[in-house]
């Protein structure tokens, strides 16, 4: 496989980027090109430019922001997952990048260019959907801010507008008595799951959940938030006869998808059980 001609850029400012962008509408941004190249030799993409960042400073910065964590876009995988600061303040994200392809990949790939990428099967755009992330882009007008449940519109689809670049994802800090988990269904770990869920819970002092985040990769065109399955949770003790009544509504409000990997009765059934699990880890380590 070949990729089509395109032309090259690096600059060396989040501004010269940005000028590149808006010059040229069919200009696409490369940040770590693991999953861009790959559609550029199948040849399903056709930019006439692309605009590498990874000679912009300030978007491979890690860092608190009071109850938040910034993750800057350009934070190579690999990085994330290994940082003390994000398995201490945030560490479902660990524990996604984990199930991530493979550590060759991890090292080169970006957070921000798989959650820009947008697949339904990644995890970092469930991750980011499960904490309410809010992305941060910016253009020559300034930044704003997207919340995740507005973010993914679709497959491989984005609020992110053409002369726009994702420079920061703002996550939640952990809460005292937190527990997470990821849990997949693939053909072979590394593997793009077949379905999959992200959980976080919070218990009280009670012993009784106060907070469930829960979100499914590789069931839909987008990652999607089992809102239902949360409510469902809070309040319980927690235990098996409650995570178990709570996964039966893993499918509520939403339509799984049918393709040649399961039925969407199958997948259905798949989702419950990888939500009764990530709740059920999560819960076994809260701390």
């Amino acid at each position: 496989m070949k990729a089509p001609e395109f032309d090259y850029a690096a600059p060396d400012s989040l501004e010269q980027a940005l000028a590149l962008l808006e010059n040229d509408e069919d200009a696409k941004v490369i940040a770590g090109g693991q999953s861009l190249v790959a559609l550029l030799n199948m040849r399903l993409t056709y930019p006439s430019l692309l605009v590498d960042l990874r000679r912009i400073p300030g978007l491979t910065e890690v860092r608190e922001d009071g109850e938040t964590l910034r993750i800057g876009a350009m934070t190579r995988q690999r990085a994330a997952e290994t940082s003390s600061l994000v398995a201490e303040r945030c560490p479902l994200v660990v524990d996604a990048l984990r199930h991530v392809a493979h550590p060759q990949i991890r090292s080169r790939g970006t957070v921000g260019g798989s959650i820009v990428h947008a697949d339904p099967a990644g995890e970092l755009p469930t991750l980011a959907l499960a904490l309410d992330a809010t992305m941060v882009l910016a253009s020559s007008a300034g930044t704003r801010e997207v919340p995740a449940a507005e973010f993914f519109q679709g497959f491989l689809m984005t609020a992110t507008e053409p002369a726009e670049i994702l420079v920061d994802v703002i996550v939640p800090a952990i809460r005292p008595r937190t527990g997470t988990a990821c849990v997949e269904i693939a053909r072979r770990h590394g593997d793009f799951a077949m379905c999959g869920a992200l959980g976080q819970v919070t218990v009280g002092s009670d012993g009784r959940v106060e907070e469930a985040r829960l979100a499914f990769l590789g069931v839909s065109d987008r990652p999607v938030r089992a809102t239902a399955v949360e409510q469902a949770v809070v309040g319980t003790d927690g235990g098996e006869a409650a995570l178990s009544a709570a996964a039966e509504l893993a499918v509520d409000g939403w339509e799984p998808m049918d393709d040649p990997q399961m039925t969407a009765e199958y997948r259905a059934q798949i989702a419950r059980v990888v939500a009764r699990r990530a709740l059920a880890q999560a819960i076994e380590r809260t701390r």
